[in-house]
């Protein structure tokens, strides 16, 4: 997986990473106070509730109305006679400590505990070249909190652009892998397998899985 990232480069890397599963989006601006952006607290009908928590890969930057992540999962469970409601509670430019901040936020807002999140933080983190020991804490604060509250976790993975260097990658990219063992979350590797080749993301394919036994 690591060799089909350095064929393709850090530039591609860092265009898909920025348009959220789009070819031709330009990188999106920073959200200047991502603290105070949570999904609307909407009444759940009967039927599951899934909150996918992350950046603009989440979020569905400047891609066309239910086309991004969370429509396109809901879709996916409908078509497969599963009710859930799948909340976008996902924003474009976040890093891990933007993400720990609105977490509490985000979920004090919602009309129930979400029967599942999906958490996908760390690429922004990496982009700018934060410090991986700073990404772990946050991210293991994040599950830490979800652990707390009961709320079952699918956390999607990233891995370093070859051009961060060899040392950057060993630190950055055990960070999910580890994290996901310590909180019993299930993982989705690399959450941009398949797109740099592709340019299509088929990640909520891939997270039916953790679905089964819902109805």
């Amino acid at each position: 997986m690591a060799g089909r990232i350095s064929q393709y480069g850090a530039l591609a890397l860092i265009v898909q990473l920025a348009s959220g599963c789009s070819d031709s989006a330009p990188p999106p601006p920073p959200v200047a106070n991502s603290a105070q952006v949570a999904p609307a607290a909407a009444p759940v009908a009967d039927g599951k509730l899934v909150v996918a928590f992350g950046d603009s890969l989440y979020a569905g930057y400047n891609l066309d109305q239910g086309k991004g992540l969370a429509p396109m999962l809901e879709q996916a469970l409908a078509a497969r006679g599963m009710q859930a409601q799948v909340v976008n509670a996902g924003v474009s430019g976040d890093t891990s400590a933007a993400g720990l901040a609105r977490l509490a936020f985000t979920l004090d807002g919602l009309a129930r505990k979400p029967d599942l999140m999906l958490v996908g933080l760390g690429g922004n983190d990496m982009l700018r070249g934060l410090s991986p020991k700073t990404t772990r804490d946050n991210l293991d604060a994040i599950l830490a909190e979800l652990k707390k509250r009961d709320i079952p976790v699918l956390l999607t993975g990233m891995l370093a652009s070859p051009n961060m260097g060899p040392d950057y990658a060993a630190a950055f990219n055990p960070i999910f892998p580890t994290l996901a063992t310590k909180y019993d979350a299930t993982l989705y590797p690399f959450m941009l397998d398949g797109v740099i080749a592709t340019g299509h993301c088929n990640c909520p394919m891939a997270f039916i899985p953790m679905t089964r036994g819902w109805k």
